[in-house]
């Protein structure tokens, strides 16, 4: 890609037409961060979500100095639910630890249930231990999806401490809490883990069975 092509698409990101937007966006993949954050830029108030959404993973994914305190500003202060939950979810892709605070208090203090559930699932990204107790605390949200979120979250940050507490959904109606327990298990190398997860290949819902599985070949390979 060469800088003639950066210019069609900082020309192609001024169109009126959404689709010529969202496609110059989507080029930008190709490109190294340093060229690539100044343009996405110029989409991040984008009048179409769906191109605001795009541009904010984008910068979760092409790292720059500029892009850690944009997402925290985007988390803590747009009006839109949805652009604040994609600032969390890109801030996990970011990897960067100082947005350990602003995600927290995103957990606790933000109104939707979807931007506590991109926080909690950021929270797992950063692989920070000092999660445990915020996750902890997800695991109690009425929201099963949060919950889901949580408990992967604990198994990402490795925390073993938090294994009975997870164990108490081995028998949830919900499978898909099954299998996020299986996976994340299998990243908590401890026997009661072992014996969780041999209950859980014996369990009714295939993807949960094929989890746990996994899971359990993985702890054994590790012993």
């Amino acid at each position: 890609m060469s800088q003639s092509d950066l210019q069609d698409l900082a020309a192609q990101l001024e169109s009126g037409n959404s689709r010529d937007r969202m496609l110059a966006l989507a080029a930008l993949r190709e490109f190294p961060a340093v060229d690539a954050v100044p343009l996405i830029k110029k989409v991040l108030y984008d009048d179409n979500i769906p191109i605001r959404s795009m541009a904010i993973f984008a910068l979760g994914v092409k790292p720059t100095e500029e892009c850690y305190p944009i997402l925290v500003t985007l988390l803590e202060a747009d009006e839109d639910y949805g652009i604040r939950a994609d600032a969390a979810g890109a801030l996990g892709y970011l990897g960067d630890v100082r947005a350990f605070e602003s995600l927290v208090r995103a957990f606790y203090e933000d109104t939707s249930w979807l931007v506590r559930f991109s926080a909690a699932v950021a929270l797992g990204n950063l692989g920070e231990p000092r999660a445990q107790p915020v996750l902890l605390d997800a695991l109690k949200s009425s929201e099963v999806v949060v919950q889901q979120a949580a408990i992967s979250a604990l198994g990402e940050i490795g925390a073993i401490e938090a294994i009975e507490a997870i164990l108490e959904f081995v028998q949830s109606e919900d499978w898909l809490i099954r299998q996020r327990l299986a996976e994340a298990l299998g990243n908590l190398n401890d026997p009661q883990s072992l014996s969780a997860l041999k209950y859980l290949q014996k369990d009714s819902h295939p993807q949960v069975a094929e989890a746990a599985t996994h899971a359990l070949l993985r702890l054994q390979s590790e012993s």
